[in-house]
């Protein structure tokens, strides 16, 4: 496979690696920054390290936006305007609505990797730094088959595991468990240190308050994009953090211990089916759905068994002679298999299941 990476932070460094050291692609990459691409090559980040996008992008068969969110859109624009007829346009931006909403071309599959580090920089890039991540993949109706087949192969050949969103769902799911998370941490530790009189030292806190605040003042130069570019869904979360704070502040100053109590057993019961309840994991089965050869089949497959919590490990489409349908081959994790055949079925796809 021929890969290109466009931007080469920590990130995009480590889809290149990965994709050298796991696939045995050839990679190119490009930084708009003379100095990261120094940095890129002197990390083997990629084959060859180009000075523009066209040249970046020459026979790749897949291209991997790696820029600041705050950039992001146009340096998609400029991919697309240089990706061949063929070729995969993904990114891995942490925000993807209105990045889907404004690059409706059937080569662009929005994504987006939970994974990083501590350190930034393509110095800090590893080939396995997406090993089990959960890699969001956000298709629309326009999302060519052959292309969400091919992004699954990239991905999982990187380590990392695809789960097919909405994208909206993405932003308002990421505000919620990412960025409000990221505010509030803000907020404690701005509250520890206003607690501190003059020539006070901070004394020895626990783990909950380690624990909590770890992610507070992270990368001061990305955050303040992914905030204002999730407005919308973070403003949402705010107001529900708020309506909340508002309901324990006032049974804490009402005395109702009962309450608290009955709280704070829900909050433990809810953590509990979150961290257990996850998506990935476990053993697979391979169903076979026949699909008739129209636009977005595949995406719609993908998004409603990702609705249902049902993660799609493997995909792999086979059309017929004739190409007015075909066959898509879907592993499925076991636990989620008798879901998927009931709601692949109730779209009208007969489904089979590979004997083992």
């Amino acid at each position: 496979m021929r890969v290109a990476v466009v931007g080469a932070g920590l990130i995009g460094g480590s889809v290149g690696l990965a994709a050298r050291v796991r696939l045995g692609a050839e990679v190119r990459a490009f930084d708009p920054d003379p100095s990261a691409r120094a940095a890129a090559a002197a990390a083997g980040a990629a084959d060859t390290v180009c000075d523009t996008v066209a040249e970046t992008l020459h026979g790749a068969e897949a291209v991997v936006v790696c820029a600041p969110l705050g950039v992001l859109g146009d340096a998609l624009a400029a991919a697309l305007g240089a990706a061949g007829p063929d070729c995969l346009v993904t990114d891995v931006g942490s925000v993807k609505r209105a990045l889907v909403g404004a690059h409706e071309d059937p080569r662009y599959l929005g994504g987006h990797p939970l994974a990083g580090a501590e350190a930034s920089g393509v110095g800090a890039a590893r080939d396995d730094l997406f090993e089990d991540a959960t890699w969001y993949l956000t298709p629309t109706p326009a999302t060519r088959g052959t292309l969400l087949e091919r992004a699954h192969r990239l991905i999982t050949g990187l380590g990392a595991q695809p789960v097919a969103i909405d994208a909206e769902v993405h932003d308002r799911l990421m505000a919620t468990v990412s960025h409000l998370p990221h505010v509030l941490a803000n907020v404690l530790v701005g509250q520890a240190a206003g607690a501190l009189g003059e020539g006070d030292s901070l004394p020895a806190s626990g783990p909950s308050f380690r624990d909590t605040t770890r992610v507070a003042g992270a990368n001061p130069a990305l955050w303040p994009d992914i905030y204002l570019g999730n407005a919308e869904a973070l403003l949402a979360a705010l107001d529900e953090a708020v309506e909340a704070l508002g309901r324990v502040r006032a049974q804490v100053a009402g005395g109702r211990r009962a309450e608290l109590v009955a709280w704070q057993e829900e909050a433990a019961a809810q953590r509990r089916d979150l961290v257990e309840g996850g998506w990935l994991g476990g053993p697979v089965r391979e169903l076979r759905v026949a699909v008739p050869n129209r636009p977005g089949v595949i995406a719609e497959l993908a998004l409603t068994l990702g609705r249902a919590g049902v993660n799609i490990s493997d995909m792999a489409l086979s059309p017929s002679p004739d190409a007015r349908n075909g066959v898509v081959a879907l592993w499925v994790n076991e636990a989620g298999a008798e879901r998927a055949r009931r709601l692949i079925g109730e779209q009208g796809h007969p489904v089979t299941e590979e004997a083992r």
